[in-house]
């Protein structure tokens, strides 16, 4: 298999994780969030059939993901909601940060080994997008496991650092 269609896979699998994910919670602010991470393989996948298709410059446009995910929390904090996360729900999540962390090293890789300028800052820029994902994935399983402390504590500040 070629590193496009691998990386398209990749990026798929990873769409279809987050979307069966969003069906496995109530919470419409989490489901929000695994949506927004699913629509963000979806452009990645895109772009890489583009590179696919022709070498000229495809552009990958930034994310805004971490600012609408903060976005989410706020309102979450603001309900004042009681959660009930069980151990199996944050294991989901970390299989979607190992994911992501896979996703992210070959992508690096990839930058290493292509000729071509512009799909080597496409394949860079990918993987600042998985990074972006995996610190999401940090927090929501911090969320995830401790939601009371996480949202009494944080005030947000973890997705301001990135």
């Amino acid at each position: 298999m070629n590193i496009y269609k691998y990386a398209i896979k990749m990026e798929k699998d990873s769409e279809n994780y987050y979307l069966e994910l969003a069906k496995k919670t109530d919470d419409v602010g989490l489901q929000n969030i695994l949506k927004m991470l699913a629509n963000d393989e979806v452009k990645h996948y895109h772009i890489i059939e583009q590179m696919m298709k022709t070498d000229v410059s495809a552009e990958l446009a930034e994310t805004d993901i971490l600012e609408n995910a903060k976005n989410i929390f706020i309102k979450i904090k603001g309900k004042k909601l009681v959660f009930d996360f069980d151990l199996p729900q944050i294991n989901f999540y970390r299989k979607a940060q190992e994911m992501e962390e896979k996703s992210y090293k070959f992508y690096m890789e990839m930058s290493d080994k292509v000729e071509i300028e512009s799909q080597k800052k496409i394949f860079l820029k990918l993987a600042g997008e998985e990074k972006k994902h995996m610190f999401l994935l940090e927090n929501l399983v911090e969320f995830v496991s401790r939601p009371e402390t996480w949202i009494e504590n944080a005030e947000f500040n973890h997705l301001d650092d990135y």
